[in-house]
């Protein structure tokens, strides 16, 4: 049976989304098989779509576990494509990075590749495809990564929620194989039309009036910026990317969660006994359920005070003193007036990197693995990174291996990230300090834009 139009406009906007069903930890996993399965993520009903996931689902399992505690994981690729996996956001060994073409190969189909590493911090990460990743993360290819504080939070529940946007043929339930599509490429990336939250459209989860969550947001969508809110949830936000903010921030508005960013919240839900709390969406003038928490019973009396921060990861603070500059212009993409750029080694017209599959650049340059890096860094060097959008689209920039602060405008050291939104014409400025060597990968996380220029890396000696 095929979806008309109205019925998968419907449904994909307004369903109701929740926590996975079992939010235990997964520490005995020693084997991550990345498959092809069919998956019910429309209504039952409609047929199942194929998809690519980890051990048959997508998103893939939850990875949990304590602070300082060790990953290993053997990546078994049963996928016609090779692969590779990136552990996003973790301070880890260059070696574990998971990318493909800079710090391993790509394991091919039939073989397996096993990752070791150490979690240094505490937060929300995800694990995600990271061999052609415009394709593989949009087809399934992710899950959540959390590392526990040594110490319990004063807590009623906790949910994981990982927020993605699937690009579906309505006809056929099953996701096109448009991947690398030119409008794609040179617009706002792959924006798909059917939203899921943990792959699923129509969970309720019952909650008591004054329940105290902790929720874990994480956009794994390949080019969506969701802009959220809460409606009968009064919270604050904790983290940022898996890092803890100074000082609860109390929301009373709406926030940006930008693709591969995370935003940790700890809310009470203060709608009344037969009614519902509700992480909103706003899209395009119209505000739908992202996630609903239905009202069942009375609970606690009353609230509890607000929250305690989070006790802070050990990341080293900048010395902007000390820092060294380092530029980053973002050109190029429809709309945007770029001419040319450097490709290949020589000056290329923009017509010539249409045919290659190119729209952007990075000062001048279309970006890559292969040629020199962004800038050679010495260990323990603090850099300050000025980065210009000047195009007409939104990006969000990833930093790999080290997590960096936004500098405010007043010049003082802003929330910790690994990775930054950047509006058309925006410009932001940077700071981390290079503790990690290794060859790391800074790229825009809008995928298509990744995959058709917007890459480069740096060098940490």
């Amino acid at each position: 049976m095929s979806l008309t139009k109205r019925d998968f406009l419907k449904i994909s906007a307004a369903g109701l989304a929740v926590m996975p069903q079992a939010l235990s930890a997964q520490t005995t996993l020693a084997t991550l098989r990345a498959s092809v399965t069919d998956l019910q993520l429309l209504p039952e009903q409609y047929e199942k779509t194929t998809v690519w996931g980890f051990e048959g689902h997508a998103p893939g399992p939850e990875i949990r576990i304590a602070q300082g505690a060790r990953v290993t994981r053997r990546i078994v690729n049963d996928l016609p494509a090779p692969t590779s996996v990136h552990w996003h956001g973790i301070r880890i060994e260059n070696a574990m990075d998971g990318v493909a073409g800079l710090t391993q190969d790509a394991i091919p189909p039939g073989e397996s590749f096993e990752y070791d590493f150490v979690a240094p911090d505490a937060g929300t990460y995800w694990y995600h495809s990271h061999n052609r990743s415009f394709e593989q993360v949009a087809r399934g290819l992710h899950g959540a990564l959390i590392v526990e504080e040594p110490d319990a939070l004063d807590i009623d529940h906790e949910g994981v929620l990982i927020l993605d946007d699937w690009l579906i043929d309505p006809e056929t339930a099953q996701i096109p194989d448009t991947f690398g599509a030119m409008h794609d490429l040179s617009h706002a990336g792959r924006l798909g039309n059917y939203i899921t939250t943990n792959g699923r459209y129509n969970l309720s989860r019952d909650v008591a009036r004054h329940d105290r969550l902790r929720l874990r947001l994480i956009n794994a969508a390949n080019a969506r910026v969701f802009q959220l809110g809460l409606d009968g949830l009064d919270g604050w936000i904790v983290a940022l990317d898996g890092m803890p903010l100074g000082q609860p921030q109390k929301n009373d508005g709406t926030f940006l969660l930008a693709p591969a960013q995370r935003i940790d919240l700890i809310v009470d839900v203060v709608a009344e006994l037969g009614g519902a709390g509700h992480i909103v969406q706003f899209d395009r003038g119209e505000s739908f359920s992202q996630v609903a928490f239905e009202v069942r019973s009375d609970g606690t009396r009353a609230r509890r005070a607000a929250p305690l921060a989070l006790p802070p990861n050990p990341v080293p603070v900048p010395n902007l003193a000390e820092a060294r500059d380092i530029a980053l212009r973002m050109e190029g993409g429809a709309m945007g007036g770029m001419r040319g750029a450097m490709m290949g080694g020589r000056m290329s017209s923009m017509r010539d990197m249409m045919q290659a599959g190119q729209f952007w650049a990075f000062n001048g340059s279309v970006g890559g693995m292969d040629g020199s890096p962004l800038a050679s860094l010495s260990l323990g060097e603090t850099v300050r990174m000025k980065i210009t959008n000047d195009t007409s689209f939104p990006h969000a920039m990833h930093l790999h291996g080290m997590h960096f602060h936004e500098i405010a405008a007043d010049g003082s050291l802003g929330a910790l990230r690994d990775t930054t939104l950047l509006q058309r014409g925006e410009v932001r400025d940077i700071a981390f300090v290079a503790d990690n060597p290794g060859k790391w990968l800074l790229h825009c996380h809008m995928l298509s834009h990744s995959a058709s220029g917007m890459m480069t890396w740096i060098d940490v000696a």
